[in-house]
């Protein structure tokens, strides 16, 4: 009874209400929106529509436009041009009910890819050197509501990816032609879970996710000057932590953040044929990577709300891929929110500096960008 006194009273001062609460499902892994990531990740998981209230459907896209050049080493004497390409991501989700404890959600999105190539131009090798990875991912979830303040989920990944590649600077390698790699499509499956815990009277929320490695084994066509081989691929993809957490620090103001760590030290594209003959995969990553973001949102009114968050990726200060030099990044993010009916449309804006990168060549890689750009939007039922 004392509890529930006090929560009426705390509602009606105007301190910490519902509706501050629900800034989460607007605001937290607003980056999420602007396709930015460790590695070749383009979109980190999140769980957060597991928090919406009843049933609830969620559709977005984002798209990034990135710049980074190279300059020197041993297959450039002057600039490589602009090696990233745009590209856009999309996702679909949907939460349901089954009934007051247990929930459900279908989330569905794009979690890895690469769109690389190298322009040609004088006094550089890498012209024509170009990758391209495409995924798609389905997550089903459940989730059970322990206690009133505890939640529990687990669920199922299942992912699709194909990948290419091509090196016209291949004999400068030592191979006896330019080298190119199709790796036809595969499907694989891995799991989630985690562990939620909420005060809805102080909009505090922390929730910790686990995400299970992906086996994939992708048929394989390796071209060295004329001759073919057909052989086969492994690829894992990494498995990941996600702890997020959020807290109301004022009337209609929440402070929200997520701390990330990727296993990408044991992440690697290695085809046999390239393996073999350069000594090294394709493409790999020597260190794990974390990723810190804070962010407050603010409600201005019953219909508008706002965002500003931060992202920092540590450097690692290792050889990176070619098809990929990037090496830490600090990505700064704006998003607002309209709320009407049972609608709520986000929008948001991203700039990110990309880490300085060198590659095995000894290409140096400085002064990388990403603009980022997205909308979600939201209907609850």
């Amino acid at each position: 009874v004392s509890r529930i006194i006090w929560r009426e009273s705390q509602l009606r001062e105007g301190i910490l209400t519902k509706t501050q609460f629900g800034l989460a499902a607007v605001f937290l892994c607003t980056s999420a929106l602007t396709a930015s990531a460790a590695g070749i990740e383009r979109s980190a998981p999140s769980t957060r529509i597991l928090f919406e209230d009843g049933a609830y459907f969620e559709l977005s896209a984002s798209i990034a436009n990135p710049s980074l050049s190279g300059e020197g080493g041993l297959l450039a004497t002057g600039s490589t041009g602009d090696l990233l390409k745009t590209f856009a991501t999309f996702g679909v989700a949907y939460k349901g009910d089954l009934n007051d404890r247990v929930s459900y959600a279908l989330i569905l999105g794009n979690p890895w890819g690469v769109d690389t190539l190298y322009p040609d131009r004088a006094g550089s090798l890498y012209g024509g050197t170009e990758a391209s990875l495409d995924s798609y991912s389905l997550t089903g979830i459940l989730s059970y509501d322990i206690t009133q303040n505890i939640k529990a989920y687990a669920g199922v990944v299942g992912q699709y990816i194909e990948a290419d590649a091509a090196f016209p600077f291949a004999p400068a390698l030592g191979f006896p032609g330019a080298y190119s790699v199709d790796a036809e499509g595969d499907f694989g499956f891995g799991l989630m879970g985690g562990v939620a815990y909420e005060r809805p009277e102080i909009a505090l929320r922390v929730a910790l996710t686990y995400y299970s490695e992906i086996d994939h084994t992708l048929s394989t066509t390796e071209t060295v000057g004329a001759a073919s081989f057909d052989d086969k691929t492994d690829i894992t993809t990494p498995q990941s932590v996600n702890l997020d957490f959020q807290t109301g620090v004022a009337a209609n103001t929440l402070v929200f953040g997520q701390i990330r760590w990727v296993d990408w030290s044991d992440f690697a594209i290695a085809p046999p044929i390239f393996t073999t003959g350069v000594g090294a995969p394709l493409v790999d990553y020597e260190e794990d990577w974390w990723t810190y973001t804070l962010g407050v949102g603010q409600r201005f009114n019953e219909n508008w709300s706002g965002a500003v968050q931060a992202s920092y990726e540590p450097q690692t200060d290792t050889v990176l891929t070619t098809l990929g030099p990037i090496d830490g990044r600090v990505t700064l993010g704006l998003s607002a929110t309209y709320e009407f009916d049972n609608t709520k449309i986000t929008g948001g804006l991203s700039y990110t500096m990309l880490g300085d990168a060198e590659n095995f060549a000894g290409t140096q890689y400085d002064d990388g960008s990403v603009f980022g750009a997205g909308v979600r939007v939201g209907w609850s039922f």
